[in-house]
């Protein structure tokens, strides 16, 4: 059973590692969100603006692969003021940007990463106004291809809108997804209106393909109102949030993972009737959690192994339960009606994550991390040890955050931008939003198209390379080459404007 939060506060805050017993600006064709015309070959091209990332701790025993965010401001508001957009975005391990995509100033990306497709690898995210509880408009999750093309979109069915906390994709070629759908209720059994309205958490798995909704879940149908750690709303205009439903998964065996915030529960659910087989956690545990493995508004719950869920462990709902947030290894034993940590990290700053979050599982045993609204990211390796961190800018935070191996392949030509600063220095700007094989950036120049040669290299510094000119030319152009020196992609020349 749960302990009761006065006596969880006073447990000591000291957690170390527990040894294991035994992770653009693109235009979306049909969409909201902004189109390729920085892609195009062009001088003219919009500039873009992403958060910056800054590198706080960078070991070279962290994993390979880049980094992937949905960076976005904190609480909604307009992002930045208008200094920095805000979207999805992929970083290198330096902080450099590989690739980013703005969105409107009202709209938002969450659950950024690579995902499988018909065998492929892509990227997917969810995209819609607002986050967090009831969404305002639709919300639509895509899939783009290698060369950031959208190749598919998926939304709710049934007239449901979906919510953006989850976009799976299984190896069947099906999506997870979670909805939150608000409904007339009589709250007056938890203290609320007799005229009252609840959200119910919805599950749906939808055939990518056909856009047909596969199976269907409802909080309401399988989980009490009384299983909150919520307070009903004092007014009854005002939808009672008391699941909040934040992710779902398969499970080792098939079956379904899913997250409630509200009733820090993790909850299997079988994968054809809906029945829940496990309550994880929460006021009606089926399995009896000690000290240390009781956790609190978690997010994020995996499968990690036989019997094995990895949750990350907000124990903050705005007022912290424990000092610090903490990603554990929990393994259940149905009928032992037990539960036993085998793992637990936390950052060595103690970082207390108030809402978001989540764990990924890489190779080697390294675990990455997502510090939801902190805006932080980290990599721990199998000791527990810190081999990456880094964060936001002020004002932006990001869902979830994730390690993949990732090779973007633009099928549109680089930009030469040319930039004249006042003390009389040109430089040019080599812009090729999403190409991940880009070592070095050359400078062509000359007086004319006819007359262009290499008069400047330097080193791939992220999206928007910028170079300085040594002498006056007319006309440049910008080459990409690879490691090996080949040329992988050239600009169309543009004049260089006294």
């Amino acid at each position: 059973m749960a302990l009761s939060r006065s006596l969880r506060r006073s447990r000591s805050s000291r957690f170390v590692l527990f040894r294991p017993l035994s992770v653009l600006g693109l235009v979306l064709v049909g969409t909201s969100a902004h189109a390729d015309s920085e892609n195009t070959a062009s001088s003219d091209a919009p500039e873009l603006r992403p958060p910056e990332v800054t590198v706080l701790t960078h070991d070279p025993r962290a994993a390979r692969g880049l980094i992937f965010i949905a960076p976005k401001a904190r609480g909604l508001a307009q992002p930045g003021g208008g200094v920095r957009d805000h979207g999805p975005e992929i970083v290198d391990d330096e902080g450099h940007v590989v690739w980013f995509n703005p969105l409107p100033d009202d709209e938002y990306a969450t659950d950024f990463r690579v995902q499988r497709y018909r065998g492929e690898p892509v990227l997917t995210w969810s995209q819609g106004k607002g986050f967090g509880g009831l969404q305002h408009g639709e919300t639509t999750n895509y899939i783009l291809d290698r060369s950031y093309h959208v190749i598919a979109k998926v939304r709710a069915g049934h007239g449901l809108n979906a919510d953006s906390h989850e976009f799976f994709i299984t190896p069947r070629g099906t999506a997870l997804i979670t909805i939150y759908n608000a409904v007339a209720r009589d709250l007056s059994s938890v203290g609320g209106s007799t005229a009252g309205k609840v959200i119910d958490g919805v599950v749906q798995e939808i055939d990518i393909e056909s856009g047909n909704v596969l199976f269907e879940w409802h909080s309401l149908d399988h989980v009490p109102l009384d299983e909150t750690n919520q307070p009903a709303p004092a007014s009854a205009d005002k939808p009672y949030d008391y699941f909040h439903l934040n992710a779902v998964s398969p499970d080792e065996d098939g079956n379904l993972l899913i997250s409630a915030r509200h009733t820090s529960t993790v909850y299997k659910l079988d994968r054809h009737s809906g029945k829940v087989l496990l309550r994880l956690g929460g006021k009606r545990s089926d399995v009896s959690l000690d000290e240390d493995t009781v956790f609190a508004y978690q997010h994020n719950p995996i499968a990690a192994g036989f019997r094995t869920i990895r949750i990350f462990d907000n124990e903050s709902n705005g007022t912290p339960v424990l000092p610090a947030s903490r990603i554990l290894w929990i393994r259940h034993d149905r009928a032992a009606h037990t539960a036993t940590l085998l793992r637990a990290l936390e950052h060595p700053e103690k970082l207390s994550a108030a809402s978001q979050g989540n764990a990924q599982g890489l190779v080697g045993d390294h675990t990455f991390v997502g510090w939801g609204q902190l805006g932080r990211v980290s990599e721990f390796d199998e000791r527990g040890r810190l081999t990456f961190d880094a964060k936001l800018p002020t004002g932006y935070d990001t869902y979830r955050a994730y390690r993949f191996e990732w090779n973007g392949e633009p099928d549109t030509a680089p930009i030469a931008k040319v930039q004249s600063d006042a003390d009389g220095t040109t430089r040019v700007h080599a812009i090729w939003n999403g190409a991940t094989r880009v070592a070095r950036w050359v400078v062509r120049g000359g007086d004319s198209t006819d007359d262009l040669r290499p008069i400047a290299s330097g080193r791939w510094a992220g999206l928007d390379t910028a170079l300085t000119l040594p002498r006056a030319v007319k006309v440049v152009q910008v080459v990409a080459e690879n490691r090996g020196g080949g040329v992988i992609g050239r600009s169309a020349p543009v004049p260089v404007t006294p």
